[in-house]
Parts: C-alpha cells; structure tokens; sequence
C-alpha cells in the first residue's frame, strides 16, 4: 500500500533516499528554492514573471522551516535529498541541511511536473521512469529576468506515443500549478537541445519506435537561476527528490 506523504517524510528525516517520482501518488510535489531573506525579494519577482517554470506553492516567512503545505514537516530535514550552493557554486549533497540553516532563510515552494505523472497514467500514457528520474534539459530560452535574478528556462522530457500527445497536452494544461501545457512537442533542435540521449540532469529517457519527446518547463529553472545569478547561499532539492506535499493533485478525467 502506498506510503502517505508523512510517512514518505518521516523516512527522509531518517534517511530514506531515492527520487520521488510515483511516490505519494495523487499528492502534489514541490521544487524547493530557500535564499537569503535580501535575497529573497528579487526571487518572488523572478517567479512571479515566470510562472511556467516556477509556479509558487508557498512562500515561508523568514527564518521558518514549516510549511503549511505538509503539516508537521521540517525544510530542513524531510527531502531525501538536498543541495547547498555558494556563490553560484555546488559545494554539497547532503541529506540534511540543519548544519547549514540560517535564521534569514526564505523557503519558495514551486509546483513539479511529478504531480501531473499519474494524471498521464491513468489516461493511458506509459511511465517510463520507474524507480528512475526523468530526463531535465538547460535550454535556449531566456526567462524574463528580475533585477539580480536570471536563467534560461529548463525542461523535463517525457516521451509520449504519438496517438496520445494530444491527451498529454491536454491534461497537462490544466494543472498550471505544476507547469501547465508543454512548452515544446517534437523537434529539440528548437530548444537548443543537441542530445537527448545526454539530459543535463536525471536519467538518459526511454524512447520508443514512434515516441514523440514533449518538453515541459521545469522547476531547475531555479537551480539554473542560482548557478547564473551567483546567489551568495543558497539550499534547493537535488533535481528529482522533491518535497512531497500533504495537499491532493486535481482530479482531471482522462
């Protein structure tokens, strides 16, 4: 029987790993972005100005670890993975960021693609990526930037039949909290995309005879915006170990 999402954190607390793609399903998943409290201003704006990418789920007061989206949780301790950055730079992977914490930290929650995984399911969409992590590529794109604030856009890629990547599309844009409609169906090349064999992050994908590669924004666009920004400290998830909320996804009939 599937874990809740208290008990899926609850596991991470005590060291559970592994991406989260298909756990907690009918629950939403969330990217998590936590910056400095002066830093915190010019990222609301970026987010603001690029809901595809970054649709916001919540926004922590200063110096909170909580968040009312998983009643009980800790930001600091219940994603099975995290990544610390200083200056723009990857300085570590751990699985708690307690040590690190600091008092003027703002937490942003921002909708995944995850969430919309078991709508496409049960429309009759193959899930490719058991126990795996979806494919995430850097783009051409330039998402509008807000004072220090900038990136270009990253993407998750599912590979869909093509009898069905007019459901994908359709489903999908209804969900806007976690991406909405693709960005981009077939053709990489349009992204800027050489490879697909070679994601920028998670795992190489599973394409079939007759698969259609469909693009969606994607919540690293934040991580990007770090690297490219030089945030001076900064806490994210590792690309796809999310924090799995206790708020349901929307029921949307296939």
């Amino acid at each position: 029987m599937p874990e809740t999402p208290a008990e899926l954190r609850a596991g991470f607390r005590a060291g559970a790993g592994g991406p989260t793609s298909g756990l907690a399903p009918g629950f939403r998943q969330a990217n998590l972005l936590i910056v400095p409290a002066d830093w915190a201003y010019d990222v609301l704006l970026f987010v603001h100005r690029n809901p595809d990418p970054c649709p916001v789920l919540d926004v922590t007061d200063t110096g909170s670890r909580r968040t009312p989206l998983g009643v009980g949780s800790d930001l600091r301790t219940d994603l099975p993975l995290y990544r610390v950055w200083r200056d723009g730079l990857l300085v570590e992977e751990p699985t708690d960021v307690t040590h690190v914490w600091r008092e003027d930290s703002v937490a942003f929650l921002t909708g995944c693609s995850f969430t919309f995984d078991s709508a496409l399911t049960r429309a009759g969409l193959p899930w490719r990526y058991p126990g795996r992590n979806v494919a995430m590529y850097r783009t051409n794109r330039e998402c509008r930037a807000a004072s220090r604030v900038h990136s270009r856009l990253v993407v998750s890629m599912r590979p869909v039949p093509a009898a069905l990547v007019e459901t994908a599309s359709r489903i999908t844009a209804l969900i806007p909290a976690s991406h909405g409609a693709p960005v981009q169906i077939g053709d990489p090349g349009k992204l800027g995309i050489r490879d697909l064999e070679r994601p920028d992050f998670g795992d190489p994908p599973q394409m079939l005879t007759g698969d259609v590669p469909i693009f969606w924004a994607c919540g690293v666009t934040l991580q990007a915006a770090v690297v490219a920004s030089r945030i001076p400290f900064a806490i994210t998830h590792a690309p796809g170990h999310m924090f799995i909320t206790d708020v349901p996804e929307p029921q949307i009939a296939p």
